[in-house]
């Protein structure tokens, strides 16, 4: 449903994608990670047809986004990270002004937007202006302005950016709705987590290249190695701990969660010898433990190891 094929964009001699490949079966849910400026927005913005590659090709429900984009824009819906409402109007107006710019008679439009008013559970709020919208309630109408005439690929550019985690979830929900009835989704994020639970398929960007592609299980089963991971009753004896592990490799600690991460090349070998020296410290243990690695550190490890041209 979505293709690119060695996509490259560059502005003024700098390149913002190069060579970047890479496909979106119909119905699935690719998430687009990379740190600021790695190109994530930019891929976002030619396979909406907003701005024309400088090489390479890209298809979207079928069609060329260069040659063919007035047949893209009718199949696609997309959300920028800023929402693209008018705070003047009410919700409901908003939805039925997207229903009669996207060509449905009026009575259509009107009724389409009580159903999206529905679907997306804003019936409480539909008559207020968006004005007075919470975070959340104005991520889920932008959404729904999106979805005003069902698309068969929706855009999501970092859509759940500053929202509380309730609002999040509520948004994973909808994601995952219309993956099961077979509106394929790009989405473009932050939080690894996200990743983690909605995405069929990940691609991870580093500096306008693609640094790894597969599922979450795939791409931890990259990094090699399992972590051993110590949760202290005493966030004061981190140190100490980190201290006495600093010599196996890669310590990191969570003050938050009172824990602290060794990578576990030897696996269980790498646990007794966490186990001993945690011992001779005197320090109390909640739990320890062999883990996978995180999509976290995944995303740490890949997205900064260096690229070949």
């Amino acid at each position: 449903m979505i293709e690119l094929d060695r996509l490259t964009k560059a502005y003024g001699g700098v390149s913002a994608l190069t060579d970047v490949t890479f496909t979106v079966p119909t119905g699935s849910v690719l998430a687009l990670l990379g740190h600021n400026g790695a190109g994530k927005t930019t891929a976002v913005q030619i396979l909406s047809t907003l701005v024309p590659p400088t090489a390479g090709r890209a298809r979207v429900a079928g069609y060329n986004v260069v040659d063919q984009a007035d047949e893209v824009r009718n199949n696609i819906g997309v959300t920028g990270q800023s929402a693209s409402l008018d705070n003047v109007i009410t919700g409901r107006q908003n939805l039925t002004l997207f229903g009669r710019l996207r060509g449905l008679p009026r009575k259509q439009s009107r009724r389409r937007a009580d159903e999206l008013i529905a679907q997306f559970e804003l019936d409480h709020a539909a008559d207020r202006p968006v004005s007075t919208y919470s975070g959340g309630m104005r991520r889920r109408l932008d959404i729904a302005a999106a979805l005003v005439v069902t698309p068969k690929v929706l855009f999501l550019d970092e859509p759940t950016t500053g929202l509380d985690p309730r609002s999040r979830r509520q948004v994973w929900e909808l994601v995952s709705a219309l993956a099961a009835e077979g509106v394929t989704v790009l989405l473009t994020t932050q939080y690894l987590e996200e990743a983690d639970v909605l995405s069929d398929s990940i691609v991870i960007l580093n500096s306008g290249r693609v640094a790894a592609h597969g599922t979450a299980e795939e791409l931890k089963s990259q990094t090699g190695a399992t972590y051993c991971e110590v949760t202290l009753v005493r966030r004061a004896d981190i140190a100490r701990v980190v201290a006495a592990l600093a010599d196996i490799d890669d310590v990191d600690s969570d003050e938050q969660n009172n824990t602290v991460s060794v990578r576990a090349r030897d696996g269980v070998g790498t646990l007794s010898e966490v186990v001993r020296r945690t011992e001779r410290l005197g320090v109390g243990l909640v739990d320890i433990s062999l883990r996978k690695p995180t999509l976290d550190e995944v995303f740490l490890q890949l997205s900064t190891a260096a690229l070949t041209p």
